[in-house]
């Protein structure tokens, strides 16, 4: 009763605040329904009644022992329900499924860590959240097919995730952390990079963790970010622009002749993907365009032609026009439940979703689409029909 109640006065407290309803029942993780059943039930109870009748294969509790005792026994105690089943086959004996053996350990809490050594734990990478170009950096290494089989060309790919420019690349005939540091060294001359500034997210792989590499970004001020081991959606800017390479219709079916074909042919994508690629996750703009700030003025451009066209047919939308509005944030490995909440009212600290409801709740961020100083690139490219308007 007291968290239904503390919920009741949190969904209160964001009405008030301008927070509509809705959302904030969904940071919550409840329904508008069941708020406002609370609100005109305060003192009712649970309702719920369970099943009608019991099921009728259920385990009876003296088989529920069995399975318990046996579990506990100096033959089956260190090992798992799947192993016990097996064993128990074995010698010809059935007492449930592997299923059953876990739901009667659990409500005996008999699934805790048994061994001196200390149990797997599994953490989320952090979020990494970027408002302007040069803020949060993804690179990887991928293989490029040369002409001896079983041998391969290295292209280090460092991709800008807020303006998905490709900042910089290389091609190598091996993988070192040595070449990593040259190449991330030389786009952070070329990025004019500050101390403090960058954070550069990678993999695990030996080149992004080799010491050479770390000694590199710690001499330029900037943050190293590692996905988890063997998770690859972590990096998932740089997963992607390996298939957009190597899906070019121009990509080679066999092998690149040579290290300079595979240069050459590189250099002619990069420059494509920068200035003429209209990206899908930035309103259809170059990463160029985005990467200089000049992103806003394009799309507000495209919104007065759609508003135009709406005052000339207004039969044709039953609603707003298309959403041409600037992409403010991009974060990398977000967390799974997400608001643009503004967090403008006191919160219970003794509540249980009080922790939950910060955790989803951020501050709107005030983006005009101009990013620091030293943000641009020296390029002059942008979009080809935009060349001289601005």
């Amino acid at each position: 009763m007291a968290d239904r109640q503390s919920c009741v006065e949190l969904v209160e407290q964001a009405r008030a605040s301008g927070a509509g309803r809705a959302a904030s029942c969904a940071v919550l993780e409840v329904s508008l329904r069941t708020v406002e059943r609370w609100e005109k039930e305060p003192e009712q109870g649970d309702q719920r009644r369970g099943p009608k009748s019991a099921c009728g294969h259920a385990l009876s509790e003296p088989e529920k022992q069995a399975i318990v005792e046996v579990s506990c026994s100096s033959e089956y105690r260190d090992l798992s329900p799947w192993q016990t089943v097996a064993r128990l086959a074995d010698g010809g004996r059935y007492l449930g499924s592997e299923s059953s053996f876990y739901r009667v350990l659990k409500r005996n809490q008999l699934l805790a860590h048994r061994q001196n050594s200390q149990p797997r734990v599994s953490r989320r990478p952090k979020d990494l959240l970027a408002r302007y170009p040069n803020e949060v950096w993804s690179w990887d290494i991928t293989y490029l097919n040369s002409p001896v089989r079983g041998a391969y060309y290295y292209l280090y790919l460092v991709e800008d995730i807020f303006s998905r420019m490709i900042v910089g690349w290389s091609i190598e005939e091996v993988e070192s952390a040595e070449h990593a540091a040259r190449l991330i060294d030389r786009i952070c001359q070329e990025q004019g990079i500050a101390q403090q500034q960058l954070t550069l997210h990678s993999d695990n792989g030996a080149p992004m963790k080799g010491a050479t590499l770390l000694a590199t970004l710690e001499r330029l001020g900037v943050a190293a970010s590692f996905s988890r081991p063997g998770v690859s959606d972590d990096n998932p800017y740089s997963e992607s622009l390996f298939k957009t390479l190597k899906y070019r219709p121009s990509y080679p079916d066999s092998a690149f002749s040579a290290i300079e074909h595979a240069r050459q042919w590189v250099g002619g994508f990069v420059q494509w993907y920068n200035t003429c690629h209209l990206h899908s996750a930035i309103r259809f703009v170059t990463p160029a365009s985005r990467h200089q700030g000049l992103d806003p003025a394009i799309l507000a451009q495209r919104a007065a032609v759609y508003e135009k066209a709406k005052r000339r047919n207004p039969l044709r939308w039953s609603g707003q026009t298309r959403n041409w509005s600037p992409i403010t944030e991009v974060c990398l490995n977000p967390k799974k439940h997400n608001s643009e909440t503004v967090e403008r009212y006191s919160l219970d600290p003794a509540s249980p979703k009080v922790s939950v409801m910060r955790e989803a709740i951020k501050p709107f961020s005030n983006i005009d689409g101009v990013g620091p100083k030293n943000g641009f690139p020296r390029s002059s490219t942008t979009n080809a029909s935009y060349l001289g308007k601005v």
